[in-house]
This record gives structure tokens, C-alpha cells and sequence, in this order.
């Protein structure tokens, strides 16, 4: 688990190290969240900054730093999260001519991007993740989550400023941030016993939605950004409806042992000791036993 937090003022009223200092204040607000590292950054002819707590568990050495500029230098990524298959990704990725300077899976994610654009390289992750792209040349700010929301992401409004973060503690950390309870989101929260996506505790913040992307172009004079799904569960369920399973239960069981065990070997990746959580029940023993 990382911690990630940014913004960008409309106003562009800051210097590179007034704006790194408060998107380090932000990440550094979920310090709980990746004890590992801290580092910020800015382009400060946008008004951008982007913050970065680090839990290290690949590549250790300061080639998987963040944030992190792809080889081009034109796009610039904090990211909390994994994609497991980061491997296959850049054999292919080499295969077309990229090189690499690390084994990070974010090196591996800002090349795809690079090769196939922010949508169509979202689409070829498998793994959980909540990312904050900054793109220097076109100057546009994409967040992006997983497609079941495993990992968390926030943003809203601050006046002038757009702000996000791994947790509602990173935007009140910002000082145009006053934070308002939203009274109809707490009815919500009453009724329902948490607060569901995209709403969120605070006026003017909402959660990211699962599967979806966010992109805000600082040069189009909009401060406002509308998430577009780039995958559907709705789709996958009829999709699977239309082609239903056809072998008998001898296939079927080899065909989600074959899963499972896939599953469980990806998340195996690590340049750290990694653990298993036993509960006793029959999803964390069959990842045990595997």
C-alpha cells in the first residue's frame, strides 16, 4: 500500500517549491500508508504538483522512485497499487524498442502509456490501482482506479484548486481545502452504514468510481472533470451469459484451478518477504495451500 496526493491551481499563483512542499504535506498525511519514502514533485507552469508516500515492494533501489517521469520525460505518474502483469507487459514493450532502466511494474505502466495512450493502456493492466498521470505536453491531469475499486481515490474542489488523494486526510491537508459535511451524504451513510462511490463525506469530493477515468485539461478553462468508465461488469456478466462455459465438472474444476493458481503466482512478485493472511475460511486457505 502507497500513499499518493496532488492538486492543480487554477490560479498559478505558485513557485516549484511552494507547490512540492504542499503536495509533500498532502502524501505526508497518510504517512501510515508508505513508510518507505516520501518525495514530491511540480510543474509549476501548470500548477501542478503530485505527492508520493512509498511502501517499497519492487524494485527497491531509487530507479522505482516516484513520482516517476516516463523515458520521454512527457508524462510524469504517482501510483498506489500492483499490476501483476507488468512482466508480460514489457517483454512486450521490448519487443516493440523500449528499454528500461529498472524492474518497477510503474516504469513498465508510464511505457505503455507512452505506446498506446492513457485509455487503451488502462485497459491492458490486471492489478489494483489508483494512479494520478500528469501529461507535460498536452497538459491534461488523469486519475484512473482498478475496476473493482480496491484501491482508493478522492478528489473535489478547493476554490481554484483541484485536489486529490489517497484519503480524505491528504485533501484537508492542502489550505484552500475547508472541509463541509455534506448533510444529504450523511442521511446516506445513516441509511446505508457506509458511504457509497462516487459520494463522499465532504461537499464537493467524491470517490472515484471503480473502472473509470478522470481527465482534466488545465488549457480548456474548465474546472470540472466527468469519469468515464473504460470497463463494465455489466458487459463482462452478459458477455460471459453469451458464451457460457461448455466442458463438463472434471474441466471446470481444472479450468479455476488453472485460475487460481495463476492468480495466486502473480501476486507472489516481490523484492521483499511477503505473507499470507489465514483466517480459517475457505478463500484464504485454498491462497495458503496454493
Amino acid at each position: 500500500m502507497c500513499g499518493i496526493a496532488g492538486f492543480i491551481d487554477f490560479s498559478n499563483s505558485l513557485g516549484a517549491d511552494e507547490l512540492t512542499t504542499l503536495a509533500q504535506c498532502m502524501a505526508d498525511a497518510v504517512a501510515h500508508r508508505g513508510p518507505d519514502d516520501r518525495q514530491a514533485w511540480a510543474d509549476a507552469a501548470a500548477g501542478v504538483a503530485l505527492g508520493f508516500r512509498r511502501l517499497s515492494i519492487l524494485d527497491l533501489s531509487p530507479a522505482g522512485r516516484q513520482p516517476m517521469a516516463s523515458a520521454s520525460g512527457r508524462y510524469v505518474m504517482v501510483y498506489n497499487g500492483e499490476v501483476y502483469n507488468f512482466a508480460e507487459l514489457r517483454r512486450e514493450l521490448e519487443a516493440a524498442g523500449a528499454s528500461f532502466r529498472g524492474h518497477s511494474d510503474t516504469e513498465i505502466m508510464l511505457a505503455a502509456v507512452e505506446r498506446w495512450g492513457v485509455p487503451a493502456a488502462v485497459r491492458r493492466f490486471n492489478g489494483m490501482f489508483a494512479f494520478a498521470l500528469w501529461d507535460r505536453q498536452d497538459r491534461r491531469l488523469y486519475l484512473g482506479r482498478d475496476r473493482l475499486g480496491i484501491k482508493p481515490l478522492y478528489y473535489g474542489w478547493a476554490g481554484r484548486v483541484f485536489v486529490f488523494g489517497s484519503e480524505l486526510k491528504c485533501l484537508r491537508a492542502h489550505p484552500a481545502f475547508h472541509p463541509q459535511i455534506d448533510r444529504n451524504v450523511l442521511a446516506l451513510y445513516l441509511r446505508h452504514n457506509y458511504i457509497p462511490a462516487p459520494y463522499a463525506i465532504y461537499q464537493g469530493v467524491h470517490k472515484l468510481l471503480p473502472g473509470t477515468l478522470l481527465e482534466l485539461e488545465v488549457d480548456a478553462g474548465r474546472e470540472e472533470a466527468v469519469p468515464q468508465p473504460y470497463w463494465s461488469a455489466k458487459e463482462m456478466a452478459e458477455r460471459g451469459v453469451a458464451d457460457p462455459f461448455e466442458g463438463d465438472e472434471a474441466q471446470a474444476v481444472a479450468a479455476l484451478d488453472d485460475l487460481l493458481r495463476q492468480s495466486v503466482r502473480q501476486r507472489m512478485i516481490a523484492d521483499v518477504p511477503l505473507g499470507a493472511f489465514l483466517s480459517g475460511g475457505v478463500d484464504s486457505s485454498t491462497i495458503v495451500a496454493l
